[in-house]
């Protein structure tokens, strides 16, 4: 059975986000025997998701694995998984849905390495016992969003002396409030993870114009950011796990 692979990004007008995609999409192809993989986009920018199935369904294969690339359950998954699946009426060839890149122990991981190689960086020697981090993420309307991040803080809070997290827009806290709390805690040094996909404007930009500000009415002396998740090789893991969730998964038969 030939196999192919599709991601699918919520899309962003930052070529970044497109490189990285294209770099994750060229290690999938390294590590897997998919006959295809590619990805494509639910808004903002082509290819959009018609183009990415109509593109893998003129290739040569059997089954089409549909990985939703988000980091928070919510309506933008589902939104990319119900335009996906409208084409299988259209076609012979079997789809599968994996779940997104959400409540997994290698998203922990991820973040534990972020802030290991944020450390030794900029020199810094402490245990980890004795550091602090604030998890910076988007924010969702979707409550199912905040149990994601909350997920990833509540798998690192015995590895660091605190660990919290705030939001970008939409939930609460925002930034200047999760700045205030580890001001009071009085941290040796806090590392602040950009708990996103892609170095798009919010990391390069918006970001910042909450941060930068209330980092400088703070006492902390010692604060440093991370990069973004997106294309850590630990994401690359992630997404050929789900697909393997499914992709093994006993297909279930329906007594007459």
């Amino acid at each position: 059975m030939k196999r192919g692979l599709l991601l699918i990004d919520r899309g962003s007008k930052q070529r970044e986000a497109e490189e990285e995609l294209e770099t994750i999409i060229n290690e999938i192809k390294k590590r897997s025997d998919y006959a295809y993989a590619d990805y494509c986009f639910l808004e903002v920018v082509p290819p959009f998701i018609d183009d990415g199935i109509k593109k893998a369904l003129k290739s040569d294969i059997d089954s089409l694995t549909i990985v939703p690339y988000f980091l928070y359950p919510g309506r933008k998954v589902k939104a990319a998984v119900t335009d996906a699946m409208k084409f299988q009426a259209t076609t012979s060839v079997k789809f599968l849905v994996t779940k997104p890149m959400t409540m997994h122990q290698r998203l922990i991981d991820l973040v534990d390495n972020r802030v290991t190689t944020t450390l030794k960086k900029h020199n810094i020697t402490l245990p980890k016992n004795e550091v602090d981090v604030l998890i910076i993420g988007h924010g969702s309307k979707d409550p199912n969003a905040r149990l994601s991040i909350d997920y990833v803080v509540d798998g690192l809070r015995s590895k660091y002396r605190n660990i919290e997290r705030c939001f970008l827009e939409i939930e609460e806290p925002d930034i200047p409030a999760g700045i205030r709390s580890f001001d009071e805690k009085n941290p040796k040094v806090l590392v602040m993870v950009f708990y996103f996909l892609h170095e798009g404007a919010h990391v390069k930009t918006d970001i910042n114009l909450d941060l930068l500000p209330a980092l400088e009415k703070s006492n902390i002396k010692q604060a440093f950011q991370t990069e973004h998740i997106g294309t850590d090789m630990i994401m690359v893991d992630l997404i050929l796990e789900r697909a393997r969730e499914v992709e093994s998964a006993p297909v279930l038969k329906i007594k007459s």
